[in-house]
């Protein structure tokens, strides 16, 4: 598992960045990491022309810059050293990847803004681009983690997602949920009863779950959570249950397998990463 030492901050003026400063500030000091970029594109070529006369003569970088580093200062706590990176590219999502490789980031933190509610296509480019863990903050989101659950389908990839929940449990005592959820394939559904069909799931479901955490050498309690996903998508039920239970934070891995009751096949992540999240979500690379 990958040590957070520097994180990116993707900002971009509108409310929701109080609360990025904010849960950024947290996370940060939780985990030592060493520093923090907040990131800010300046789009001038969305400027309307209606304005361009009166905003030929002013210094936008700086201006912008300024008020940045004075929201930050009031709002980052944090005892982790900032920089404040303001550029213009027409292309958001390629300018915070060659940030990324700059300066060796490991964790990108970005607003949560499902597609319709502001920049969500630009949050799915950066599933797709970014090499580093990416963790997406509601705007409900507070900075503390007392409930973690971590996503599985028992696979390789899927190790990541709950060695980052054990490290953050470490650091916080939090309760830790190993969730699962699984659906019947569709194919099978006409020549199959539900009521009996559930059961053997689920004690199948278990004895992979025994079997994951012993790999992982995981002794402690760890609640195991198996939901039928039923009528709804795995990522639907996922979120309406982790919202039930007062999750405060999400770990799911970019990729899984593709076995028949499978939670984290990347498709189910992408998904989740799109929906309009209960919890922050951090997802493992």
């Amino acid at each position: 598992m990958t040590e957070v030492k520097n994180i990116l901050v993707a900002l971009d003026l509108t409310n929701i960045d109080d609360t990025l400063i904010n849960y950024t500030s947290f996370i940060s000091e939780l985990l030592g990491a060493e520093k923090v970029y907040f990131v800010h594109n300046i789009k001038k070529y969305e400027i309307s022309e209606l304005f361009k006369e009166e905003l030929k003569d002013l210094n936008l970088d700086k201006i912008i810059g300024d008020e940045l580093d004075e929201k930050i200062t009031s709002t980052f706590k944090s005892n982790t050293p900032w920089e404040v990176l303001i550029s213009e590219d027409p292309y958001t999502e390629s300018l915070i990847n060659y940030i990324s490789h700059k300066y060796s980031i490991d964790l990108a933190i970005l607003g949560n803004k499902p597609s319709g509610k502001g920049s969500g296509v630009v949050s799915s480019k950066l599933l797709r681009m970014l090499k580093c863990d990416l963790l997406s903050i509601p705007p409900t989101a507070r900075p503390e983690i007392n409930n973690i659950w971590i996503g599985t389908d028992f696979s390789k990839p899927s190790q990541e997602a709950f060695q980052r929940g054990v490290k953050l449990k470490e650091l916080t005592s939090a309760n830790i949920n190993l969730v699962h959820v699984f659906n019947v394939p569709v194919q099978f559904t006409p020549y199959l009863v539900k009521e009996e069909v559930a059961p053997k799931i689920e004690t199948h479901v278990r004895e992979k779950a025994a079997k994951f955490l012993k790999k992982l050498n995981y002794k402690k309690e760890s609640d195991l959570k198996i939901y039928p996903g039923r009528d709804a998508s795995v990522g639907e039920k996922l979120l309406v249950e982790a919202k039930r239970d007062k999750a405060d934070m999400i770990i799911l891995s970019d990729k899984g397998s593709n076995a028949v009751s499978a939670l984290m096949v990347g498709s189910v992540t992408d998904e989740v990463f799109n929906q309009e999240l209960p919890a922050p979500l951090w997802i493992t690379k």
